[in-house]
């Protein structure tokens, strides 16, 4: 019977974390670089303002 190569599972684990920690960090500075552009994280998301509000509640 083979033996388990735990070193290998270990590595995979450690590239994991590091890979899930990199992604964290990279939306992190993603998120700093939208709320310093226009003062808020996504303006889109408003539902009062914006043409798009209106065309919603046009009944024609």
């Amino acid at each position: 019977m083979a033996k388990t190569n735990f070193q290998y599972e270990k590595r995979q684990r450690e590239l994991e974390k590091k890979r899930k920690a990199d992604e964290k960090a990279r939306k992190k500075q993603e998120s700093k670089q939208h709320k310093g552009d226009g003062g808020e994280e996504s303006p889109a998301l408003d539902e009062d303002s914006g043409p798009s509000a209106q065309q919603e509640h046009d009944p024609a």
